[in-house]
């Protein structure tokens, strides 16, 4: 039972009640409260993850993050690539100390470490995701290239002290956060000065509008699909940055690009889509027959106690997340690659 990590069970508790955070606000009727989950993040996010890692790792292998893809490009090289471009854009050199904000399984953390020569702490306050980063990065052979602490990013300054990290990264993290100016006012306290800081941020575009129905309801079924307290709009984690002081080298949303293959297309469940033949697996679990065959296998492996309970209530809004990230790609309402490069000033 590889997915019971804590003797106390507080992980099943987590996972049991990961849906009663949301204060039955499934309705379209009435108006979402959003202060239960702003308040409780921690429980929130280690609620999801706590069953959605191995449902991850089953559909996305190490990287739990979006990319783009060029036509015939693997979907695993995509994955590396946004990787390295991001650590491209950062500039990073041997010998730098970096910080992975919200690392998961530690699957980019291992990329760029290989990329660019650097020492990468990652910092996740999930146990069971770093229990699986360890044992993954121990079979690499990275043990002394990248680590892994549990902790709270919203307090990295009480945990790692001010000006710790030549860089800091967060590939779509940091929207689990309660607000974006509390954890990039944490990132900036950890970096030296002149640090950089490098996000794909997850935001709803400037085509999303709340006031509509249909938009407000797409962003809602992200939120309690993907475990995030709040879907916010792609300015406000611009004018966030901007607020707590960073400079801002570069700024522009991937999804924006006209690429001919579609960031969202492994989530369509169209195997004629695939880029590759061994992407056609990828599609495929995505597809009518491949939801039902893991969704029906989960129900199985979850009463024979092989997975914790409550792995079958999450991944049923992986499905309903899945399904409105498409819809948001196609409107281009919704972006998961929203990249800032900024920096933090140099003392006087």
């Amino acid at each position: 039972m590889p997915a019971k990590v804590t003797a106390d069970g507080r992980q099943e508790n987590r996972m049991e009640n990961y849906t009663k955070f949301w204060q039955n606000d499934t309705s379209k009727e009435k108006e979402v409260d959003t202060s239960n989950r702003l308040d409780s993040y921690t429980e929130v996010v280690n609620g999801y993850y706590d069953a959605a890692t191995l449902l991850y790792e089953y559909a996305w292998a190490g990287s739990f993050h979006f990319s783009r893809f060029y036509k015939g490009e693997s979907f695993v090289a995509s994955l590396a690539r946004h990787e390295h471009y991001l650590a491209a854009q950062m500039s990073l050199r041997p010998g730098m100390r970096v910080l992975d904000v919200g690392c998961g399984v530690g699957g980019p953390a291992r990329e760029i470490a290989r990329f660019a020569d650097v020492t990468i702490v990652g910092l996740n306050n999930n146990e069971y995701q770093i229990t699986r980063a360890d044992k993954h990065t121990k079979y690499a052979g990275l043990e002394d290239q990248v680590s892994f602490v549990k902790g709270d990013f919203m307090k990295l300054s009480e945990q790692f002290g001010e000006n710790s990290f030549d860089a800091v990264y967060a590939i779509e993290a940091t929207v689990h956060a309660p607000s974006w100016e509390g954890v990039y006012s944490e990132i900036k306290k950890v970096l030296k000065p002149g640090g950089i800081f490098g996000v794909y941020e997850w935001a709803m575009t400037d085509k999303w509008d709340p006031s509509i129905p249909a938009h407000k309801e797409l962003a809602h079924q992200i939120e309690i699909g993907n475990g995030i307290p709040e879907m916010r709009p792609i300015g406000q984690a611009l004018q966030a940055l901007k607020n707590v002081g960073f400079e801002i080298l570069h700024e522009e949303d991937l999804a924006e690009r006209p690429d001919e293959v579609a960031w969202y297309y492994p989530l369509e469940g169209d195997v004629f889509k695939a880029q590759t033949l061994w992407d056609v697996f990828t599609c495929w679990r995505t597809s009518s027959s491949g939801k039902f065959v893991s969704h029906h296998g989960l129900r199985a492996l979850e009463f024979l106690g092989i997975v914790p309970k409550g792995t079958w209530d999450v991944c049923e809004t992986l499905k309903i997340a899945g399904d409105a990230l498409v819809q948001t790609g196609q409107q281009k309402l919704f972006t998961p690659m929203y990249l800032v490069i900024s920096k933090k000033p140099l003392e006087n």
